[in-house]
């Protein structure tokens, strides 16, 4: 029977840990450094434009109708940013669950995130129900992220890189079918086609991307929107009150800017919800003031004035010459944390 062989211990204490000398890399061999990876990139915004561009250098996508969130996955880690920053991982479990769950180390995805209704559209009044209405703070279990950028992918800033191969590389992360997330895909069609039809269904509008654009934070005009119908944010300025009206409020008056300043542009008496509109009176009268905040032209007589804080999101058909809203319709109040833009004069 051979002895068992007398084996050295693999750490020694009685002298130091020394390593072989490192070779010098070899100048020819590609040097591939992972990029830090950005705490939050400000988002690429579409510029609205009246008609779809024409020509090959345009991808077409639908216009997504919710709030524009990031989600970062960092090592298992997921975090839900919106526009203006805010960590909103909470309030989307459903979509920061769905996160979890894909093949990729580190990333952040560029997308919104919506409801959908019965006829698969996105819906902006029954996200801002799902999460509580008016400055609510309720979690959205129904919302589901629509994913259309990669700015970050396993350790690479894809920012510099053209839209076409970031989408690519996307579409190759997300399953088809994932529960709680989806991409958004490509239509391949003319512009002017598209609109129509997207029209006829009830959306909100497309969106054109230049196909070799990099990734350029702001409203760079890389991206751009074109609308079925008009849809912007402006300031709650006061209402209306009404004994009639579901929840009191017979209209509300609204401001946008010009300028540094802002300016009365007309109401919205259309579109409310009784249990919502509750809600946003009681938020109203406790912005009271006396004085209104705005020179204001309008007929109307008895008004409540508020600070202008709260920010409605209002559909509207054209705007006279004088910047006042027509066939104007309330579509919900916007989170102060959602970032949104409030429109300004030309």
């Amino acid at each position: 029977m051979k002895k068992p062989r007398k084996t050295q211990p693999l750490l020694r204490h009685d002298e130091p840990l020394r390593s072989r000398a490192r070779r010098r890399r070899d100048p020819a061999q590609p040097n591939l450094p992972l990029d830090p990876m950005p705490d939050r990139v400000e988002p690429c915004l579409a510029l609205l434009k009246a008609r779809p561009p024409k020509g090959d250098d345009w991808l077409f996508e639908v216009k997504w109708d919710g709030y524009r969130i990031a989600v970062h996955i960092e090592l298992g880690r997921v975090r839900i940013l919106t526009r203006g920053g805010h960590d909103w991982t909470h309030r989307f479990p459903t979509i920061a669950a769905a996160a979890e769950k894909l093949p990729v180390a580190t990333a952040i995805i560029d997308g919104e995130a919506v409801v959908l209704d019965e006829q698969g559209r996105s819906d902006f009044g029954l996200l801002q129900k799902s999460l509580g209405g008016a400055s609510g703070s309720a979690k959205s279990s129904d919302a589901i992220f629509v994913a259309f950028d990669l700015l970050y992918f396993d350790g690479h800033d894809l920012r510099s890189m053209e839209l076409s191969s970031r989408r690519h590389v996307l579409e190759d992360l997300i399953p088809a079918e994932t529960p709680g997330i989806m991409f958004s895909e490509t239509i391949e069609a003319e512009g002017d086609a598209l609109l129509a039809s997207a029209c006829n269904f009830g959306l909100e509008g497309i969106i054109a991307k230049h196909r070799d654009s990099s990734y350029r934070s702001g409203r760079q005009g890389d991206w751009l929107k074109v609308k079925c119908v008009q849809s912007d944010s402006f300031f709650i300025i006061g209402y209306e009150p009404s004994t009639n009206a579901l929840g009191g409020i017979g209209s509300l008056l609204l401001a946008a800017y010009r300028g540094d300043d802002i300016v009365y542009v007309g109401s919205v008496g259309t579109g409310f919800k009784e249990a919502q509109t509750k809600k946003l009176r009681a938020l109203l009268d406790r912005l009271k003031c006396k004085r209104p905040p705005v020179v204001y032209t309008g007929a109307r007589k008895n008004i409540v004035w508020a600070q202008p804080t709260l920010i409605a999101e209002v559909e509207y058909r054209a705007r006279t010459l004088e910047g006042k809203l027509r066939h104007a319709s309330y579509k919900g109040v916007r989170d102060v944390q959602d970032n949104a833009e409030v429109y300004r004069l030309c």
